[in-house]
């Protein structure tokens, strides 16, 4: 009987190792549910690296395991075993599969990133200051005396994910300020006039959250929506999503900020649009009884 030809071994092996890797690597279930548009981006580049990674160990694992059966030592013989000298190509070969695999996966994460709304376009900026004190200018003064004369604006960086690229331009359909503080989240809803103990947005829309702390570093993430950022006491940092699917989700700290960091725990409420006026409703009735109550008091 002819022994079977190692490259047709070597060529089952590697489709048996894809199709199981690429099947592993799609139907896991490691990840919560997807509930914000950004999500996708990352489970896609997640299971992608975890596909590599069920490949690799496939092949490293079963390759330890078939040289320990078939190499093992025979009964008897305590001879030593021949003197194999190292292989250049064999070397180059799995030195240069990782490196690519290295530098595919990292621009990959640069473009998921990107597409987020992580990386800042070149010319655009946060504004920070447009005007400095003694800037104003009498309207007698010529054109280039104006332009000596007019200080350069200030202007900070974006820190966090903001919006996609192709929506970049456009305002936030909602703005909520959220103040990290040991051991508690606030939310302040600056344009509904009033704040909340927990965070409350409409399926759909872009939201934008103003992160800030007051006392030290708390990391804000929501693993629903595969979104995490520091808020830093001082460093005005962002988040930009749109969420995908109502329900409610958790929001944890992940950035050791002291003794009770474990219970510094909130929630995010996704709404269907017309719940989600009802509940600004409601707190616009709470918060104007509220102001009711305390000028009676005076």
């Amino acid at each position: 009987m002819e022994q079977i030809p190692i490259s047709l071994l070597t060529l089952v092996a590697g489709v048996v190792v894809t199709i199981l890797s690429l099947w592993i690597g799609q139907h896991h279930s490691l990840l919560p549910v997807q509930a914000s548009q950004q999500a996708p981006l990352v489970d896609g580049f997640f299971n992608i690296m975890f596909t590599i990674a069920i490949a690799l160990f496939l092949i490293v694992e079963g390759t330890i395991l078939i040289f320990a059966i078939k190499y093992r030592q025979k009964p008897g013989d305590n001879a030593d075993g021949p003197h194999i000298e190292g292989n250049i190509p064999l070397e180059i070969f799995w030195t240069a599969i990782p490196t690519i695999i290295v530098i595919g996966l990292g621009i990959y994460s640069v473009t998921v990133f990107r597409d987020m709304g992580g990386l800042e376009s070149p010319g655009h900026h946060m504004m920070a200051s447009s005007h400095m004190p003694g800037s104003a200018i009498a309207a007698t003064v010529s054109d280039s005396e104006n332009i000596s004369e007019t200080p350069t604006p200030t202007v900070t960086r974006k820190i966090g994910i903001g919006a996609n690229p192709s929506e970049e331009d456009k305002q936030a359909n909602l703005v909520v300020n959220v103040t990290g503080m040991q051991f508690a989240w606030l939310y302040d809803y600056p344009e509904l006039g009033f704040g909340a103990g927990e965070l409350h947005v409409p399926v759909g829309a872009d939201v934008q959250l103003n992160l800030s702390a007051i006392d030290v570093i708390h990391s804000f993430w929501i693993p629903q929506f595969r979104l995490k950022q520091d808020a830093i006491p001082g460093i005005p940092t962002q988040l930009r999503f749109i969420a995908t699917k109502p329900g409610t989700y958790p929001v944890v700290c992940t950035e050791l900020c002291g003794g009770y960091h474990g219970s510094m725990r909130s929630s995010v409420v996704v709404h269907t649009p017309e719940d989600f006026k009802n509940w600004v409703e409601e707190n616009r009735l709470a918060q104007s009884d509220i102001n009711q109550a305390v000028a009676v008091n005076r």
